[in-house]
């Protein structure tokens, strides 16, 4: 009964807390394609800075300023699309001094350029907006302002807007493909209050009655990446001795929980020292790496990774897998931070291929376990998260209408990894695989195509059904097998085309491996029983 109610409670989550993307979707409409696709209007111009400078306002919980656009000409177009969702409104639009012609479609919105846009030339614009952003209804899955107070009383804010997009807030080009190279964020706000955003704090200023915060990021980041959190803050820190030399460990929390957040969040430095190994330097620290406090769970911001997990061990306090391995570690700070690596610094083009960033960092909670309580341990873990894979819709979505896939992309995706590490036969080349995909797309945008050649062009079998098997169908492989008088009988049901995973049984005290196919093999065996190896995500039928 144990096992049972961890499955069912995660697949409580992916199937409503995860309601606001991950839900099928039979038709899709103009407003998805314009949100989802790289349009006309998109593709002219190339994204180099933003400067966001605005104002909070939280009794009114009101925001207003401008988002400075910085972007180099690809090639000359007459409209130029920016996205900004309702009830949010832009104001106007200023280039070169002149204010310039805005048509509207939905919450996309579409400027009419006046002035030469040379091939090659960087220009700039200033959207200014304002209104009341949509308000968080269960954040983070169902994201947007999250407007709270503290148990002080005093105002509680965060952002977040992973699918339903960062223009819920902000004025952007609203589409993961094209990330910005570096930002400013300027935030002003209540006095008594502090924002934290991402990067790095490099100026404040205070006037009688407000504070004014400027954040600089200085690595590409993706517009759901991008924070404002203003709270009660208390800061501590320390220094990481990393891969690339000394890096900023900083904490942001409510002043109420700064001494459990000290011991609580020796959980840090003990996940960059894991995922340094496995996946390669961490990828900004130019940035630092900050956790920060906020009133929901929890979220990957890049260099601002939230927190909410009210400082317990696990999920809320419960372990998702079941096997008490899920209790070793605090799971936001582990899975939130894994996405600095996957999702962070290789960020899917179209979200359909969300599974790049949930599946290798839910993979990346047994790849904690993996160095500090073996493999085994991890083992355990990820084959325990099977219980909550729904195999319902496949992992990867609809292309070019911002349609993620099924949740399955969490565990499902996990456990496909786990077998490819089997097949790999070598945990040695398994982890320069990990920290070669980080160097190969580091700071880049990637399709999954991309992501399934890297790791197919690497290890000896052929990959492609495979991947196409558990990404892009419904159903895992059967191995199907019969024993009749020391003849062994076996075959793979339930698969794609040319699907032939080599597969590790145990026989007896002997290992061997087996390659099935669709078609009957037989092999003569000396004993009346086999196991298969459990580290291979596959059911298994005795006929």
């Amino acid at each position: 009964m144990k096992k049972l109610s961890f499955a069912l409670l995660l697949a409580f989550i992916t199937l409503s807390s995860h309601a606001q993307l991950m839900s099928e979707k039979a038709n899709f409409t103009h407003q998805d394609t314009l949100r989802g696709s790289i349009t006309p209007e998109r593709e002219w111009w190339n994204l180099t800075y933003y400067h966001l400078d605005i104002d909070v306002d939280p009794d009114q919980k009101f925001i207003s300023g401008k988002n400075t656009i910085h972007y180099k000409v690809l090639k000359a177009k007459p409209e130029l699309q920016i996205d900004l969702q309702e009830p949010m409104k832009i104001t106007k639009v200023i280039q070169d001094g002149k204010e310039l012609e805005v048509r509207h479609d939905g919450n996309a919105h579409f400027i009419k350029m006046t002035t030469e846009q040379p091939v090659g030339a960087v220009k700039s614009l200033d959207v200014y907006y304002e209104g009341n952003p949509r308000e968080a209804k269960r954040a983070p899955w169902d994201g947007g302002l999250s407007w709270k107070k503290d148990n002080n009383g005093k105002h509680f804010i965060a952002t977040s807007c992973q699918g339903l997009g960062a223009s819920v807030w902000w004025p952007n080009k609203d589409h993961m493909y094209d990330e910005v190279d570096s930002m400013l964020i300027s935030v002003t706000h209540p006095k008594g209050l502090m924002n934290v955003s991402n990067g790095r704090l490099r100026k404040k200023t205070e006037t009688d009655n407000s504070v004014t915060t400027h954040w600089y990021v200085d690595n590409p980041i993706n517009n759901y990446g991008v924070n404002i959190n203003i709270g009660d803050y208390v800061n501590f820190s320390e220094v990481y001795e990393g891969e690339k030399g000394q890096l900023d460990l900083d904490y942001w929390v409510l002043s109420d929980n700064l001494e459990k957040a000290k011991e609580h969040f020796k959980d840090a430095p003990k996940m960059m020292k894991a995922f340094e190994h496995w996946f390669g330097p961490y990828p900004f620290y130019e940035d630092s790496f900050k956790l920060v406090e906020v009133p929901y769970l929890g979220m990957e911001h890049q260099s601002s990774v939230t927190y909410g997990n009210k400082y317990r061990k696990g999920y809320l306090g419960r372990d998702l897998s079941g096997t008490g391995w899920g209790l070793k570690f605090d799971f936001i700070i582990i899975h939130e931070a894994g996405h600095e690596w996957f999702a962070n610094n290789i960020t899917n083009k179209d979200i359909a291929d969300m599974w790049v960033h949930e599946g290798f960092t839910a993979y990346s909670e047994n790849i904690f376990l993996d160095y500090y309580y073996g493999k085994e341990a991890s083992a355990d873990y990820v084959i325990g998260t099977r219980d909550n894979i729904q195999n319902k819709r496949p992992i990867i979505g609809q292309y070019h209408v911002n349609n993620e896939g099924s949740g399955d992309m969490y565990y499902k995706g996990a456990n496909l990894l786990h077998t490819i590490r089997q097949l790999a036969d070598d945990d040695e080349q398994w982890r320069q695989i990990l920290r070669g995909l980080n160097k190969e797309f580091y700071h880049q945008t990637v399709t999954t195509q991309q992501i399934e050649n890297y790791i197919d062009q690497r290890i000896n079998h052929d990959l492609a059904p495979i991947f196409d098997q558990y990404l892009r169908e419904v159903d895992i492989p059967v191995f199907e097998y019969s024993i009749d008088n020391g003849e062994l009988k076996y075959r793979y049901t339930k698969t794609v085309d040319n699907f032939k995973m080599p597969l590790k049984i145990k026989v007896g005290d002997e290992t061997e491996w087996l390659k099935p196919s669709s078609e009957w093999q037989t092999m003569h065996i000396d004993d009346d029983e086999i196991s298969v190896d459990r580290n291979f995500y596959v059911d298994v039928k005795k006929k």
